[in-house]
């Protein structure tokens, strides 16, 4: 199987997963809230050392791309594409939201991420992964408005948005065994992409958010 490492620095609740395949070896959690800079290689080397493995045994580098901490997004992406890069490897670039939605149990899935100042980040994916409503950063009333009918969940780590007619799943501040796993279902695909071809997912505001607004 093909050994993945993904990372997770975009908030101060960071992780790393070490994957075989789609199989979790080992996820650590991180917590580090003046950043991951210092910490994150030699949190990767003691996960290397404890499985017997060194850098260069891994196939495939992914990390957590956004929305998130402008800062702790960087540090994540650009530690996968200079490791990927020094040693000819692919990277997977995976949303946050993308990632929340992956602790789903319903068709439909509604990840939230707090984007401050009463405005949200989210998004409708399906179970199988493919993406229903675009990403957005919207205020949370228009989102929810936004929310198509359907067997639906809203997927959050910690935001709270009160009653809501759907119900609401709290997931793991880890995201790097969800990062991880949809990497792997990318790499069996073939999708996995080159270093300079990752960036950083910045979410644009909706129509129906500009609109809201301007009520």
């Amino acid at each position: 199987m093909k050994k993945i490492l993904a990372l997770d620095t975009t908030s101060d609740f960071g992780s790393i997963a070490l994957m075989d395949g789609a199989t979790l070896l080992e996820q650590v959690a991180l917590h580090s809230p003046g950043g991951f800079a210092h910490v994150l290689f030699q949190e990767v080397e003691a996960l290397l050392q404890r499985h017997s493995l060194k850098i260069a045994d891994i196939d495939t580098f992914a990390s957590a791309s956004g929305p998130g901490s402008f800062t702790g997004v960087r540090i994540g992406l650009t530690a996968a594409k200079g490791l990927a890069e020094a040693l000819g490897r692919k990277v997977v670039a995976v949303s946050n939201l993308e990632a929340l939605a992956w602790f789903g149990t319903l068709p439909l899935r509604a990840p939230l991420i707090d984007a401050r100042r009463g405005e949200v980040y989210g998004a409708v994916y399906k179970s199988q992964g493919a993406q229903v409503c675009s990403e957005v950063v919207m205020a949370l009333p228009a989102w929810l408005d936004s929310l198509p009918a359907g067997d639906l969940e809203i997927i959050t780590q910690s935001f709270d948005i009160g009653t809501t007619r759907w119900p609401i799943v709290i997931a793991p501040r880890e995201l790097a065994v969800a990062v991880g796993s949809i990497a792997a279902q990318r790499v069996a695909a073939g999708l996995a992409q080159s270093p300079s071809a990752i960036d950083a997912n910045y979410v644009r505001r909706s129509d129906a958010e500009l609109f809201w607004k301007d009520k």
